[in-house]
């Protein structure tokens, strides 16, 4: 998932994927340009998947 497609769904990918993990908070969704491999490590850690599973997941969200 490159940065731009992150940046432009990243709102509506949230809410998708709060409905997908309930334990998920705002904080482990936090997105801030230019940290997409802290967010993919904080969501690796809640979903226990690997990066390439977590970009997969978001892509099909």
């Amino acid at each position: 998932m490159d940065r731009l497609e992150l940046k432009g769904k990243w709102n509506e990918l949230k809410g998708k994927a709060k409905q997908a993990y309930g334990d998920l908070t705002d904080d482990d969704l936090a997105y801030q340009e230019g940290q997409e491999d802290e967010l993919y490590g904080r969501l690796q850690n809640k979903t226990g998947k690997t990066r390439e599973q977590v970009i997969d997941w978001l892509r099909s969200l």
